[in-house]
């Protein structure tokens, strides 16, 4: 079967595994798709991972940090060949944790499943609607499926009235979980939105290394010489003012904005629209004394109780003083202060 798949933006939630699991198959190839459904103790990739597999045993991302994968692809091969799911378990003891890819021992259980272009998740990358969070609930052992949409419990009425609970409470956990010996939920979403003020040459590191994270950066810059396709690569680029982007795009709760211009023309329209969202992280670059001027402006300007909001100087202070080194440390502050605040919502 032939796949006119679409290209997807850097707002895609499906992933960079599925993204290549359906260029695969638009080139017609057969392929497995494997997810961690469940770990005990230590376990390099979290609960929802996926991994893809090719029938010729070309592989892309992965399920553990070790030598589980050759197992893994061996068996994978096996349910392209026979079209039928599959569920492995690893025990690892801890004298053989390092072997194995488990760093401290620990369990871990994954489903592989044959996917074809009728699969319920590649019919739903072909459509072209956004879609911020989606659920998909797996029956292992028959491989039903369904995807249920951010704003319903249940996906309809054949599903088993004794897994409401389940999944209202998985939901408001917003991850993946093994639901019962049955049942695995899993969570899509989009990726956290990264909006980079200033097209300057920390801004070119900071959108490469932010993408390959997972965030979606998105550059904005009123000045088409610096905001350039081919100084930015494979990355959105918005040529408009941020505050009058931001009126548009709206920043959410799950955003982060970062200003590196040096311009308050441009830097100070943008913090001032961040502070009045609810972005889980807004910085700013300059020095000690550039962000106290910065600060003393804003605070002309109304937004003196929210002030503290503002990462400044921008950055973990890791010493390094190279775009690259200073674009390292800004996405290190930005992650961990990302995990933070997932840690305060889960208490």
């Amino acid at each position: 079967m032939t796949l006119a798949i679409k290209k997807h933006d850097s707002h895609s939630s499906w992933g960079a595994e599925l993204e290549q699991l359906a260029k695969w198959l638009a080139n017609n190839h057969r392929v497995a798709l494997v997810t961690v459904i469940a770990t005990w103790g230590s376990s390099p990739r979290a609960v929802g991972s996926h991994m893809v597999i090719r029938e010729d045993q070309c592989f892309f991302g992965s399920v553990s940090g070790g030598c589980i994968e050759g197992e893994v692809i061996r068996t994978a091969i096996q349910v392209i060949k026979e079209g039928q799911n599959r569920l492995l378990h690893f025990k690892v003891a801890t004298d053989q944790a390092w072997e194995m890819g488990l760093s401290c021992g620990g369990r871990i259980e994954l489903l592989i499943e044959a996917v074809d272009g009728h699969h319920p998740l590649v019919q739903r990358m072909l459509t072209p609607v956004a879609q911020e969070t989606l659920w998909r609930l797996v029956k292992l052992v028959s491989g039903e499926q369904w995807l249920i949409e951010s704003s319903k419990v249940n996906p309809d009425d054949s599903l088993p009235v004794s897994l409401s609970k389940p999944l209202t409470e998985a939901k408001k956990k917003q991850c993946s979980v093994r639901l019962d010996d049955d049942y695995f939920l899993q969570l899509y979403q989009a990726p956290t939105r990264l909006l980079i003020v200033g097209a300057v040459h920390i801004a070119q590191h900071l959108a490469v290394m932010a993408s390959r994270c997972g965030l979606a950066p998105q550059v904005i810059d009123p000045r088409r010489g610096f905001a350039r396709p081919e100084r930015f690569p494979d990355t959105e680029l918005v040529h408009d003012w941020p505050d009058r982007f931001l009126q548009t795009a709206p920043l959410r709760a799950s955003n982060a904005l970062v200003t590196l211009s040096h311009d308050p023309k441009i830097d100070d329209p943008a913090l001032c629209t961040a502070l009045d969202s609810e972005a889980f992280y807004i910085g700013a670059l300059g020095s000690r004394k550039t962000h106290n001027e910065r600060l003393q402006r804003l605070e002309k300007a109304g937004y003196g109780d929210r002030l503290q909001r503002i990462h400044g100087p921008v950055g973990l202070d890791l010493g390094g003083r190279a775009p690259a080194e200073i674009a390292t440390a800004i996405l290190a502050e930005i992650i961990q202060t990302r995990y933070r605040k997932d840690d305060h919502a889960a208490i």
